[in-house]
């Protein structure tokens, strides 16, 4: 699929994890625990800007759910081989409060994720 685009957002951040299915895929699901490949786009909430994108970086990458951030362990169980999901992640389902370990500590962040392939 073709990269995504993401407008910034309008109104307060959402406090919980939001799943919005954009596209339905067919094929096989996501289940916790497993492991996934995606493509994928991440952005901050306030700003709009990009902070990271396997399509700006060669390619979909594949992870173990379990070693993943808790809004993805979260929000990808359940997709679909061939889905398009966006997730709105709260700091303390992605990389804690400002002042922690990560330059994306304390933000509330946005993914489009492409599943690629689960198992």
């Amino acid at each position: 699929m073709e990269k995504p685009f993401i407008e910034k957002p309008e109104g307060p951040a959402p406090t919980d994890l939001v799943i919005e299915d954009i596209i339905v895929g067919d094929g096989a699901e996501a289940v916790p625990g497993g492991f996934v490949k995606v493509d994928y786009l991440g952005v901050d909430y306030e700003t709009g800007e990009t902070f990271d994108s396997t399509w700006d970086r060669g390619g979909p990458v594949e992870f173990p759910l379990p070693g993943l951030i808790q809004g993805w362990q979260e929000g990808i169980p359940g997709m679909r081989v061939g889905g398009r999901r966006k997730l709105i992640v709260p700091p303390e389902m992605a990389y804690g409060p400002a002042g922690g370990g990560s330059t994306l500590s304390g933000l509330t962040l946005i993914f489009i994720i492409d599943l690629l392939d689960a198992n």
